[in-house]
């Protein structure tokens, strides 16, 4: 099940983890990627939190927490070679694991029609 945030973060949910990435609107909108900083494993992160860092041509900007929980996984890929956020964002870009606190809080999420209505 994906769901959405307003800060164009995506969430992959299985079994209370989430799998975390920004959209393929945002990475259109930030431009080429050259820097990527990710949290680290074990990290206990906030809903709405600054998670991550990335960094393009045009501007830095933070990757927000969706939810509360625990990081269990980093994709060292991105921080490797930031371009592939660009060319699969919502696939082989991820960002991080997160085994969330309270998976039910998901609900409150964009799904992805609500998600290509704020961004249209």
């Amino acid at each position: 099940m994906l769901k959405f945030t307003a800060e164009h973060e995506w969430l992959k949910l299985e079994d209370g983890v989430a799998t975390v990435g920004i959209t393929s609107h945002a990475a259109e909108q930030l431009g080429d990627l050259v820097f990527v900083e990710l949290p680290e494993v074990g990290a206990e992160l906030s809903k709405d939190g600054n998670a991550a860092t990335v960094e393009s041509v045009k501007a830095a900007s933070d990757v927000y927490c969706p939810l509360d929980g625990e990081v269990t996984e980093v994709n060292q890929a991105i921080v490797d070679d930031p371009s592939i956020v660009n060319s699969d964002p919502q696939g082989k870009g991820w960002f991080f694991k997160l085994k969330l606190k309270n998976a039910s809080d998901a609900d409150a999420l964009l799904d992805e029609a609500a998600y290509q209505d704020l961004i249209a």
